[in-house]
């Protein structure tokens, strides 16, 4: 099984017969809009073709992706209930799930989470593997800038959907999860605090755009809570995550 880096907080899991594309923004090319490694290469994959998408930001969600049937009739979309709600996809469109729902086929299950931001976070059950995308679900605190009291809620708010998915889940084995520096001196916290509760095989950083260097930062972090942590250089780049 391989996961494919695409962009920002856009993965692509490779497994027999299957490929996912998680959170789909832009393709991996840094030059020409709709080329790299989805169009070029995941779109013609044989098997089974699924798109999940965690919510509405334009950071998570590119709505060109409904377009991708007119190549691939046979696409699955699994999308988060506010999606729907937001109108940037109308009911035909996909399989809308939120915290606590699930979908599930002869190929694979998701289950959503919440987030503390807006949507879901999933967790893909495939070919026994437990793979979990976090979406927006991140300890969002801004040290430098916010109030006592919202770093408290903010905390508060965070620990309490970890509990909820540790609940279900106690230990996954892939994790991706949000690194991103622009938030300011505590920017690893939720990751740091994510893997403290649940046991993190392999841990993967997304959602900081080009800051490579912020999002790799978390590696000894890592490293010394037992994951095996996936350091990112560039678009469109693979890595095998076969257990």
């Amino acid at each position: 099984m391989k996961l494919d880096y695409v962009y920002h907080s856009g993965f692509a899991i490779e497994a027999p017969g299957v490929t996912l594309i998680l959170d789909y923004y832009k393709d991996s090319s840094e030059t020409v809009h709709n080329q790299g490694i989805v169009h070029d290469e995941l779109l013609q994959r044989p098997g089974k073709l699924y798109v999940l998408c965690t919510h509405f930001h334009p950071d998570h969600f590119n709505p060109e992706v409904l377009q991708w049937k007119e190549q691939r009739p046979d696409i699955h979309y699994i999308f988060s209930k506010d999606i729907l709600r937001h109108r940037r996809a109308n009911k035909e469109s996909a399989y809308y799930i939120s915290k606590g729902e699930s979908y599930e086929d002869d190929t694979l299950r998701i289950d959503a989470f919440g987030s503390t931001d807006v949507g879901s976070s999933f967790l893909i059950h495939l070919q026994g593997m437990r793979i979990f995308h976090a979406g927006d679900l991140n300890n969002w605190h801004w040290s430098e800038e916010s109030t006592e009291q919202e770093i408290n809620k903010a905390n508060g708010d965070f620990l309490a959907e970890v509990a909820y998915i540790k609940a279900s889940a106690p230990a996954v084995d892939v994790a991706m999860f949000p690194v991103d520096s622009r938030m300011g001196k505590d920017y690893m916290k939720g990751a740091k605090q994510f893997i403290e509760q649940i046991k993190t095989t392999i841990f993967v950083p997304m959602h900081f755009g080009e800051d490579y260097a912020g999002g790799n930062a978390f590696c000894d972090i890592a490293e010394a809570a037992g994951c095996r942590f996936i350091k990112i250089d560039h678009r469109g780049e693979r890595f095998d995550i076969t257990k």
